[in-house]
């Protein structure tokens, strides 16, 4: 019997495109570089929104966040019922397929969530569930393993080592990071490759196609690191971050960057003072650390000891796979949420900007179903998150349904350009007024309105703008916008841009859940 393929999801938060050993040679991560090998490289795709929440939300139902209703970070579907469409497993598991998650989904929101809101934690058509949550969690999905009542030992160090990190581990605490007390194998990346496995020898269900999601924290900050991680690289050999001929930020879509005072205008020594920096849950107490650029390059060498730690993780199950034989017969899949702007652009951190650092992603597809003659590629289409799921879908047997923006990946070219958008980061007090990226491999448009969105409407005239011309220009430090030798260029894109929307939009229009938050 001609049964459908095996699929692997693998899945890195916050893994900037270059964080690649195929991409650049200085990250090791030969594992995802073999696979590269094996498979199809997309070069120039994109996440399309550029945060966590959102963007999974996207990728797992297809949708671009204003068609889903999820549109920055505190917007969620706190229940199955509030989802528009159902998600990547659900449809799998419909298919027929055994459904395994392992790591994170970033459905919910937990303690962080506005009170009043009601939780209804599900597994999403995940029949087998394994997370690197505390016991007694908000977010513990029923049933779930859980890493916290599993390991509490374990779980307990960890949560000690990044309690100085703040919330969400990306103060300036977090980017510098620390060498962790626990093991590769204790450490939350190791347990959840630990029950992957696990699955794969003692749950398989061999009459069914299998799904397995494989999704980790890393590289995303804090860098509190496994032993032996940063000793992959030599400190001499990592770069300090370029700098732009400018000494402060132009004014442009996303002027909110918390990092940026903590870390410009470096020299020797650790503190000089105290300051208050605006964070993603409020108001924190910093102090402000003002990093040699010794120091900012620890935190790039972390970053790619990070990305080598979650690399030999993935490696694990590939082998275990092919120990298995079943490596032919499986499609796999790897990529991230968003990516970071890891101190590009004068010391901007984290993401929440239409930046190259802050929306590319690594995307690869190998295996079963990648034809013969794309073997070893690097395909420049303007690729997409949204496209994962129609590809994965496709490759299934299932339906492709045409009001999704994205297409199977296997299939030829969609699109001109790219598209990602940005509403604020959905921790201000009122959502942000809509900025707009369309990209070719050559020039990007941002197109945005600044303030808040309640009243935007009656300021659309001020709509502003930037482009960059990325192929002489790929750190995006000379915004072409306003230059008349550009207008031509710059009207070319917004057309696309609007034309791209309103087809999009008109093929399946931006939902409202019935329950919602921010």
């Amino acid at each position: 019997m001609n049964r459908p393929p095996n699929i692997l999801f693998l899945m890195s938060d916050q893994q900037r495109w270059d964080a690649l050993g195929c991409v650049n040679p200085l990250v090791q991560t030969p594992n995802l570089d073999g696979l590269a090998q094996r498979g199809i490289c997309f070069s120039q795709a994109v996440c399309n929104v550029p945060m966590c929440v959102a963007s999974r939300y996207s990728m797992m139902l297809g949708l671009y966040g204003s068609q889903g209703g999820f549109h920055h970070n505190t917007q969620i579907a706190p229940d199955d019922s509030s989802l528009p469409l159902p998600v990547l497993p659900q449809r799998l598991n419909d298919l027929g397929y055994q459904t395994a998650g392992f790591g994170k989904t970033h459905w919910y929101l937990g303690s962080r969530m506005k009170s009043g809101i009601r939780i209804q934690p599900t597994r999403r058509g995940f029949e087998v569930r394994a997370m690197a949550k505390g016991a007694d969690s908000e977010e513990d999905e029923p049933g779930a393993l859980i890493m916290g009542e599993a390991d509490p030992e374990a779980w307990e160090i960890y949560k000690k080592e990044t309690a100085p990190f703040g919330p969400g581990q990306e103060n300036v605490h977090g980017y510098t990071g620390c060498t962790s007390a626990l093991d590769a194998d204790r450490h939350p990346e190791g347990w959840l490759t630990r029950q992957a496995l696990s699955f794969l020898d003692k749950q398989r269900d061999n009459s069914r196609p299998f799904f397995l999601y494989l999704s980790f924290n890393f590289p995303h900050a804090g860098f509190n690191l496994p032993p032996g991680y940063e000793d992959l690289y030599r400190i001499e050999d990592i770069p300090d971050r370029p700098l732009p001929p400018w000494l402060a930020y132009p004014d442009d879509h996303d002027r909110a960057n918390r990092l940026t005072h903590a870390w410009k205008n470096a020299w020797e020594g650790e503190t000089t003072g105290s300051t208050q920096e605006l964070v993603r849950f409020g108001i924190l107490a910093e102090q402000w650390l003002r990093k040699t650029p010794l120091v900012r390059r620890r935190t790039t060498l972390r970053y790619y000891a990070a990305c080598s730690y979650i690399d030999d993780q993935f490696g694990r199950v590939l082998r275990k796979l092919e120990e298995l034989g079943e490596l032919e017969n499986t499609l796999v899949l790897f990529t991230a949420d968003h990516g970071d702007m890891l101190g590009d652009r004068l010391h901007r951190f984290s993401k929440y900007c239409l930046y190259e650092g802050s929306v590319r992603v690594p995307l690869i597809l190998a295996g079963r179903g990648v034809p013969q003659d794309k073997i070893g590629s690097v395909d420049g289409r303007p690729a997409e998150l949204v496209d994962v799921l129609p590809t994965l879908l496709a490759a299934a047997g299932g339906e492709i349904d045409a009001r999704l923006p994205g297409r199977s990946l296997l299939g030829p070219p969609c699109r001109i350009g790219s598209f990602t958008e940005l509403h604020g980061s959905g921790y201000e007090l009122t959502q942000r007024a809509p900025a707009y990226m369309w990209r070719t491999s050559e020039w990007k448009l941002i197109l945005f309105l600044p303030g808040d969105l309640p009243g935007a409407m009656a300021h659309v005239d001020q709509v502003r703008g930037e482009l960059y011309h990325l192929a002489e220009d790929p750190h995006e430090w000379n915004n072409l916008y306003e230059n008349p030798a550009y207008l031509k260029k710059r009207d070319e894109m917004t057309r696309q841009l609007l034309m791209h929307l309103a087809c999009a939009w008109a093929a399946y229009p931006g939902q409202v859940m019935r329950a919602r938050l921010g």
